[in-house]
């Protein structure tokens, strides 16, 4: 059991040098709660399943107080490194993402998703120039604190798709080289399902490749044998859960209570969040 921030933080940086593991992401403590119990090594947050537990669409609609506080509960909630969705960096400016990782490092976390999507302009990414500013102050503020802070640096050339596709190979690995000298630890690359893409990307990149599970796409196993590091759910556990929700409450509407024997026991609930 790791017990300090600073314990966390080595621990997940280990996670990135060898083999691959899985981030199933939680949106509140309960939920990092029961992924931990399940045998996670890490959580990583999701901003969509954040968001819409507390009532509001994805794509920092929530306030970056309303998060940090979120992500500060499931901090508290596991024992195991928590890396937070940073979204956009929440603000224009270099300035505002450094403010944002100082929050998440207060909050309990050890690592961040840093995306280069914009919230507002023409162009769906931020200039590579403009995005590696941002990951520099995200960088500063990291080496400042002190905690071995992992920051996975994601690019959505593929899952925005930006420019010609056969060119989003290339601008993909661009920027995953700028990112790691602008001060990126890891390489995110959302909505690229196609297996030997990912194997040149992995094999090209100079980072550890962090990967989205996608329904129909890559396997687990498939992802790991072409060496991605990185496995991530993003908001798949939490729209599961919703699912499962909206599943029972219409079997109970309906009469049907049969849907009660698959719940968690309210004493392993509690248990689980008893540990504070």
């Amino acid at each position: 059991m790791t017990t300090t921030q600073s314990d966390r933080a080595k621990h997940f940086e280990d996670l990135h040098r060898t083999g691959t593991f899985v981030l199933p992401n939680a949106w509140d403590a309960a939920s990092a709660a029961v992924i931990a119990a399940a045998g996670a090594k890490a959580i990583a947050t999701t901003s969509s399943g954040i968001s819409w537990s507390l009532g509001v669409p994805d794509g920092e609609e929530l306030s970056r107080d309303d998060m940090m506080a979120a992500i500060a509960r499931i901090a508290r909630a596991v024992d195991v490194p928590v890396s937070g969705d940073a979204e956009a960096g929440y603000g224009p400016s270099p300035k505002d993402v450094a403010t944002t990782v100082e929050a998440l490092i207060d909050a309990g976390a050890v690592g961040a998703n840093l995306e280069d999507r914009q919230r507002a302009g023409g162009d769906p990414l931020f200039p590579l120039d403009a995005m590696c500013e941002r990951i520099a102050a995200a960088r500063a503020v990291a080496d400042r604190r002190g905690i071995g802070f992992v920051l996975n640096a994601r690019t959505d050339v593929f899952l925005a798709s930006v420019g010609d596709p056969a060119e989003r190979e290339e601008k993909t690995l661009e920027r995953g080289e700028a990112f790691k000298r602008a001060g990126a630890d890891s390489f995110f690359v959302p909505g690229l399902a196609d297996v030997p893409t990912i194997a040149r990307i992995v094999s090209r990149s100079s980072l550890p490749v962090n990967i989205l599970l996608s329904a129909g796409g890559p396997t687990i196993a498939q992802l790991a044998e072409v060496g991605v590091r990185r496995i991530s759910a993003g908001g798949a556990v939490a729209s599961i859960s919703y699912a499962a929700a909206q599943h029972a409450a219409k079997q109970l509407l309906e009469g049907d209570t049969s849907v009660l024997a698959t719940r968690l026991g309210h004493m392993e609930m509690q248990k689980l969040m008893s540990r504070r």
